[in-house]
């Protein structure tokens, strides 16, 4: 949650400034989070996030935990202009 939450609080900037890196970055957000959701879906369908309900559930948390850590290191970087 707390990852997340930075996530969260570098991307606000980002939105708010309202130019054309904004319309962008919301594209972005919303592009992965909806490829993000649906590779968990695949995932839960194949059994490759485990067969009891405590091991679908770390399995998931980690695979958003990924995506939030790459959004991280992208989002803390100078932004270019």
């Amino acid at each position: 949650g707390m990852e997340a939450s930075s996530v969260i609080g570098m991307r606000l900037p980002r939105l708010m400034a309202g130019n054309a890196a904004a319309m962008t970055e919301a594209q972005r957000m919303v592009s992965e989070k909806v490829e993000a959701a649906a590779l968990l879906q695949w995932k839960l369908m194949t059994g490759s996030l485990g067969q009891s309900g405590p091991a679908v559930m770390r399995a998931s948390v980690a695979h958003y935990r990924k995506a939030v850590r790459k959004n991280r290191r992208r989002l803390s970087k100078p932004t270019k202009g």
